[in-house]
């Protein structure tokens, strides 16, 4: 096998191209599968939610409308007048039952109607009542209908002569309308089997069904193999708590599995749960894993000869490639390849040859990228002295002025020495932007001892920015030298000068501001014009604004990317605002 590999491109090739091929292809076919089954088992998730919305929807005005029915009966007249007369009078029995019977008529869901009064007289109910199986809450709880308007209960047999039947009922009181006390209660009865008939025809999937459960859990409805009144534990134990208003949760393992969905409905506290068997995701996702199978079969066979042929037509004119390099010296660099088609592999030697021209030409470019920063950097620092000697001298001077009494030249002196050993700095290229702006101050106490009562100085810098962040140093000192000579010294009365910096995900905005004198349109445009430039060497260092507006650009550019370069806002007569942006670096981390 290993001779096989190493004596041919060609069989490398193919081997490397088919494998590669189809591992994709089977992570493809197992990737579909997977969300396929994922989006099987969620459509039905989707799809019994649904359902149960509608069985929702269904229920609730069902249960709204009895107990809106409930209250009307409270609130009829002859319901208070037979409930509050000592004794029962047949004729007003008659007018209730008639009213019940209207009450009920067309609601098939109504199986009884009875109005119970608290005295010796019989109970009124539209279908002669034979027996119940009901117990009221009260018998349990009291004082229960203190605390609650209304109380539904589980599901009960009732006799009448119509038969047996399952039934489940709204019980509440009824007090009278004049004094508030209770006179009697009311009995509303929901026909089970007609809940029941709803609920079953609501099918999860195939063998999926959906059951109703009261606030404690005890079935309700459901399919008629799981018998009412039982807890739903008592058929799946170990079953977890419905949590929240609706929701889903896995129940059992393997073939056993079951999803289980689940609704609350707020108005009785009932639950709607739906359980889907598992073996209904798997019967469906059996097929797609049969079509899955078939098509990555058909592509892994059409793959092969596909690679095959390709391979022949590629190794062939590389292989003339290979002679022609086999002949060339290694000690050389690699003369141009001769171009003898217009196939992938003549496109090959064409791009081979523009790649090594273009090699040649980032090569020059670098090269001459540093000498750019070299030079910028070198005008930046603008002296070539003993960095020792010149503090030294400065001490001196500053010690003699401060024995013979003169502070404003001390400061100077101070000032100076600070200013210029910052410039120094042993070649460092970067700074604290609290370094920065020191550096700065030093500066701005030189001029305002030259040019006393001319400006005023501001710094609105965040402390967190200058403690955290770093910077190109010698940026923002020669701007304020240009705002200074510029714009505040031509202009008559007291300027001032600000520094702002804010930072944002972009990075930190500098600004510099002064309401010098401002620059004239045309003067403006073509200050612009000219730091659009790409930089370039300068052979003199300008003398006029410091460094210059152009240097400190030109470095901006070089060290952070043209998206850094200076912005220029100026009104004659008002003053100027320059602007730039530098991005969070390394150097800001440390």
């Amino acid at each position: 096998m290993k001779n096989w590999l190493g004596k041919s491109l060609k069989h490398r090739l193919s081997l490397l191209i088919i494998v590669a091929t189809l591992v994709p292809l089977l992570f493809l076919g197992f990737f579909s599968y997977r969300t396929t089954a994922a989006l099987t088992e969620e459509k039905a998730k989707i799809s019994g939610m649904n359902t149960l919305r509608q069985l929702e929807a269904y229920l609730a005005t069902m249960v709204q409308d009895v107990e809106n029915m409930s209250l009307f009966l409270i609130g009829n007249t002859g319901v208070q007048n037979y409930l509050k007369s000592p004794e029962g009078d047949f004729v007003q029995q008659t007018s209730i039952i008639n009213f019940l019977t209207n009450l009920a008529f067309s609601k098939e869901y109504i199986a009884n109607i009875i109005i119970e009064p608290l005295t010796a007289k019989p109970p009124i109910s539209h279908k002669s009542l034979v027996g119940s199986d009901f117990i009221d809450i009260t018998k349990l709880y009291p004082k229960y209908y203190d605390d609650h308007p209304k109380w539904w209960s589980s599901v009960h047999r009732q006799w009448t002569f119509d038969g047996v039947r399952k039934v489940i009922t709204l019980a509440r009181p009824i007090r009278s309308t004049d004094k508030f006390i209770p006179i009697g209660k009311e009995q509303i009865n929901l026909d089970q089997g007609v809940i029941a008939r709803q609920i079953r025809e609501s099918v999860l999937e195939k063998s999926g069904f959906v059951l109703l459960l009261d606030e404690r859990n005890r079935i309700l409805a459901g399919p008629p193999e799981l018998e009412t009144g039982y807890l739903l534990s008592n058929y799946y134990p170990n079953i977890e708590p419905f949590e929240g208003i609706s929701g889903f949760m896995d129940y059992g393992e393997g073939a056993t599995k079951k999803t289980i969905l689940y609704k609350t409905m707020e108005s009785v506290s009932w639950k709607l749960v739906g359980i889907i068997p598992s073996e209904e995701y798997r019967s469906q996702n059996r097929y797609f894993l049969t079509l899955t199978a078939v098509a990555v079969s058909v592509a892994i066979l059409f793959v092969i000869i596909f690679v095959l042929v390709l391979i022949q037509k590629i190794t062939k004119p590389l292989s003339a490639l290979t002679n022609f390099l086999k002949n060339s010296s290694p000690e050389e660099p690699l003369p141009a390849i001769p171009v003898k088609s217009i196939d992938e592999v003549g496109q090959l030697i064409v791009s081979y040859n523009k790649l090594s021209s273009r090699i040649v030409k980032l090569t020059d470019e670098v090269k001459w990228n540093e000498s750019l920063k070299k030079e910028a950097d070198m005008q930046a620092l603008q002296i070539q002295m003993n960095p020792h000697f010149l503090y030294n001298t400065l001490s001196s001077i500053h010690w003699l002025a401060l024995m013979n009494g003169d502070g404003k030249i001390a400061e100077m002196v101070g000032s100076l020495s600070d200013f210029l050993r910052f410039s120094l700095n042993n070649g460092q290229e970067y700074c604290s932007i609290e370094q920065e702006i020191v550096h700065v101050n030093n500066y701005v106490n030189i001029q305002s001892i030259r040019y006393p009562d001319k400006f005023t100085f501001q710094v609105n810098v965040d402390p967190s920015i200058q403690e955290q962040h770093y910077m190109l140093k010698l940026l923002l000192q020669p701007l304020v030298e240009n705002a200074m000579l510029h714009g505040i010294l031509k202009r008559d009365g007291l300027g001032t000068i600000t520094i702002y910096a804010e930072r944002d995900e972009q990075g930190i905005h500098f600004t510099v501001v002064d309401d010098g004198i401002g620059i004239a349109l045309e003067r403006l445009n073509w200050l612009r014009t000219q730091l659009s430039e790409p930089p370039v060497h300068e052979k003199q260092i300008s003398t006029k604004g410091g460094y210059g507006l152009r240097n400190v650009n030109n470095r901006l550019l070089l060290h952070y990317g043209k998206e850094s370069g200076l912005r220029v806002e100026s009104i004659e007569g008002e003053g100027t605002r320059i602007m730039f942006t530098i991005p969070y670096t390394a150097y800001g981390n440390n």
